[in-house]
């Protein structure tokens, strides 16, 4: 006669097998859904040096389909540029062919209108018309800045704001890329002016400032003011965990700015709060 332990070892092993069973995963593949989104970056610069040359803003969608997808966009401007006068686009819907991703909105500037100087903001967001292609949730609008020839005196610091998802550093190591953000900007003087950074680091330090000087256009500089209260410096090393940490200018080595191109080349010296500053150099380059 079987003991009640001898039962209880047969039946064990067969429940294991039974729910092992069912925990299998299907064969069958998810398909996304399909939606339209911007491809990587949500700002540009189109500099209208000829009268046919133009700009092509990337689109893409989540999942290829066998007809072709028409995805709808609409474009504004908060400087007052008018469709048709300052620039043209063929419509606003692009379509995406069979079996492809990618399309791109082309934008026909005026030469006539920006070589005299003009400079205009299009902010172009992605809509969903009746029966059209749903916008994803995020990245689905671009804002592009139309200009003549760029000349890096010119600045104006509101079109730095914005993302950065091009950022690399080097802290003793390289590392990135990453994204950065400049989220404010405050004019100083006619050819100064102060912005914040945020996620210098990537490990949830808080921003930092940078004063940019274009006195001399040819010699442009981006300097951190000292400061403190920057984060923990256990992100730095566990030595100093539960201190703070501090930034200030690197001597004799100033950062630098290109508002044409859309980057920046920040240096820096980072310390512990009370204790000193690193000998390291710290270099963190921005861009689009």
């Amino acid at each position: 006669m079987q003991t009640l332990q001898h039962i209880r070892n047969l039946i064990l092993p067969m429940l294991a097998i039974a729910i092992l069973g069912g925990c299998e995963k299907p064969d069958a593949v998810t398909v996304p859904p399909l939606q339209s989104h911007f491809t990587f970056k949500d700002a540009g610069t189109y500099e209208v040096l000829t009268a046919n040359s133009r700009f092509s803003v990337p689109v893409g969608i989540t999942t290829t389909q066998k007809t072709p997808t028409v995805v709808d966009f609409a474009i504004s401007s908060p400087t007052g540029a008018v469709a048709g006068t300052h620039y043209t686009v063929a419509s606003n819907s692009i379509t995406i062919p069979a079996g492809q991703a990618i399309g791109a909105i082309d934008i026909l500037g005026s030469f006539a209108a920006y070589s005299s100087g003009r400079k205009d903001t299009l902010v172009i967001r992605l809509e969903t018309k009746s029966g059209g292609v749903v916008p994803i949730v995020t990245n689905t609008t671009y804002r592009l800045v139309l200009r003549g020839p760029c000349f890096e005196g010119d600045v104006t610091l509101s079109t730095f704001l914005g993302t950065y998802r091009n950022t690399n550093e080097d802290f003793g190591g390289a590392y990135g890329p990453y994204t950065t953000t400049i989220s404010a900007v405050r004019q100083l003087t006619a050819t100064t002016g102060e912005i914040t950074v945020t996620n210098i680091y990537d490990y949830g330090w808080n921003p930092i400032k940078f004063v940019l000087v274009w006195t001399n256009p040819a010699a442009r500089t981006a300097i951190p003011p000292a400061q403190s209260g920057i984060g923990n410096a256990g992100t730095l090393s566990s030595t100093y965990a539960g201190r703070d940490i501090s930034v200030r200018a690197l001597a004799g080595q100033p950062g630098t700015f290109s508002i044409c191109k859309q980057t920046l080349n920040l240096t820096m010296q980072v310390g512990v709060t009370g204790l000193g500053f690193f000998a390291t150099p710290y270099y963190v380059n921005m861009a689009r």
